[in-house]
């Protein structure tokens, strides 16, 4: 099986999007902003709270970046509007990162304001390792001046720890998560015990610096780890959430929840629905199948 999901993967590009629409339609809320807010509606229902994000990253023009800040504020608008316990998540590249330092943190800070305005929550999604530092340093600025701003650090490099330190020093909302860029060794652990022992340790010292962790895993045993941390550390309620992609694990996410713990689940949306896809097939080969069952008719 591992390897006829590489070949599926290694042929992804020969893939017709058909196909991977099929597939899509389970992790992606779908293109447009009124089919992501049916299922947030949805998953509210279920008691569980979400986070939307708009599709896109590695914006090379002002306009399309700018164009991204306006979505962002008729998702703010709307959440408000139909009264979603939901917040937001960006990427730094979709709102100009790799154009300019200074004009994406204008963008993103407009963002944050509108946020602010509402009473909402603006999370800055972490990327590839080039951008870590700038990311951080964003971060940290746009910390200085509002409070409903988290970031998000990835579990599987190496320089995590001490980026951790850093942040929970003014008690950083934190999102814990293993990692899905490509990296290499000197940067990123390869091992996957390695990789979720590390999360556990970042776990345990941003909780004892009083840092509000959001738990974004899939991985039974990470998830074992958080509930270990929450019994021992007397956590409450109000000090972590867990955190879960749309699509993925969904019997994982209603166990946790049943046991009384928040969850929130990502909902990405929008016209950019195909790279993103193709990135997540790429990263988790078991998924491969599923668009191997969709384009030969397999039952």
């Amino acid at each position: 099986m591992a390897l006829f999901n590489r070949l599926v993967i290694l042929f992804m590009p020969f893939i017709p999007k058909p196909i991977v629409r099929l597939v899509a339609k389970r992790y992606v809320a779908g293109a447009e902003l009124q089919q992501a807010v049916a299922t947030v509606k949805n998953l509210n229902a279920q008691k569980m709270v979400a986070t939307m994000d708009v599709l896109g990253e590695s914006t090379s023009q002002e306009a399309e970046a700018e164009a991204a800040v306006e979505e962002y504020f008729k998702v703010l608008e709307t959440i408000e509007r139909e009264k979603l316990d939901c917040n937001i998540s960006v990427k730094p590249t979709q709102l100009g990162l790799l154009i300019d330092k200074k004009f994406c943190y204008q963008n993103i800070r407009r963002i944050v304001e509108k946020a602010a305005g509402y009473g909402n929550f603006v999370r800055i999604d972490m990327e590839n390792s080039d951008c870590t530092t700038g990311i951080i340093e964003l971060f940290l600025r746009l910390q200085q001046e509002f409070k409903n701003v988290g970031i998000v650090i990835q579990a599987y490099l190496r320089r995590s720890l001490e980026d951790v330190k850093r942040l929970v020093q003014s008690r950083t909302n934190l999102r814990l998560c293993k990692g899905i860029y490509v990296e290499a060794r000197k940067i990123a652990y390869k091992d996957p015990q390695t990789i979720n022992d590390n999360f556990a340790l970042l776990m345990e010292v941003a909780f004892q610096a009083n840092s509000y962790v959001g738990i974004a895993t899939h991985d039974e045993k990470v998830v074992w780890q958080g509930l270990r941390l929450i019994e021992t550390l007397d956590l409450k309620p109000d000090q972590y959430e867990f955190q879960m992609l749309l699509g993925v694990d969904e019997e994982l996410r209603k166990i946790i929840v049943d046991a009384g713990h928040k969850l929130r689940v990502y909902v990405p949306f929008g016209r950019q629905w195909y790279p993103y896809c193709v990135r997540r097939l790429k990263e988790n080969p078991k998924i491969a199948f599923y668009v191997a069952k969709a384009m030969f008719g397999i039952r």
